[in-house]
């Protein structure tokens, strides 16, 4: 894979180092496998997989430019713990987990989702909060990272303004309402455990797969 694969994400630089601050305390004493939706350019997966050594990083998109650009990313890095990519559509009903030289289905300890959200339907989010509900181990966590409204308020206007922007690109996209991803989260039995201001107007919102007796 050639080095000219590796893409170049600006929001990595300016948020890498805020989300690892989050997730070294979210993350701690965590082993087992975790399936990132959404892995964009690679670089995230690859500061995280040299992160937590002990857990199994499974980087997906569905974008061909991004999984060239994550296998790359994967390439230069030589971490033992980061596997391959896979084309992953979270809307889609069938994961296709657990198919050879794909993630594995019987349980995830993290699943991670970065700027994804916001610049996807509606019906993605739908996807993930049902996948996590499935595929998550009880106990296992989901974050979300990204802009996000609450109270149905825009927290700046700088957010917005990108949400109008994100609309008149496609009506299906724009910033999402904390309050709707924990009732969503709700329905597919995960609990809302924390959220937690970032940097420019984000937030990381970490769910709980909750055990079945408590679903």
């Amino acid at each position: 894979m050639s080095a000219n694969a590796r893409l170049d994400s600006p929001s990595y630089h300016e948020n890498i180092t805020p989300i690892l601050d989050v997730l070294r305390d979210a993350f701690a004493g965590l082993s087992g496998h975790a399936l990132e939706v959404g892995s964009g350019a690679g670089q995230h997966v690859v500061d995280f997989a040299r992160a937590f050594p002990d857990i199994t990083w499974w980087p997906t998109d569905v974008d061909p430019h991004h999984l060239n650009s994550i296998a790359a990313w994967r390439e230069s890095a030589s971490l033992p713990n980061l596997q391959a990519p896979v084309r992953l559509d979270a809307g889609q009903a069938d994961w296709g987990l657990g198919q050879s030289d794909r993630p594995p289905a019987d349980g995830f300890a993290v699943m991670v989702c970065i700027n994804v959200t916001h610049i996807s339907p509606w019906a993605t989010t739908e996807g993930l909060m049902k996948g996590a509900g499935h595929y998550l181990i009880p106990g296992g966590l989901l974050y979300l990272y990204g802009p996000y409204s609450r109270d149905r308020t825009h927290t700046a206007p700088s957010n917005q303004r990108f949400d109008q922007y994100l609309r008149t690109q496609n009506p299906e996209w724009g910033v999402r309402d904390i309050a709707d991803i924990e009732t969503l989260g709700r329905e597919h039995g995960l609990s809302l455990q924390s959220v937690i201001d970032m940097p420019v107007n984000n937030f990381s919102i970490i769910l709980e797969r909750m055990p079945a007796d408590r679903a």
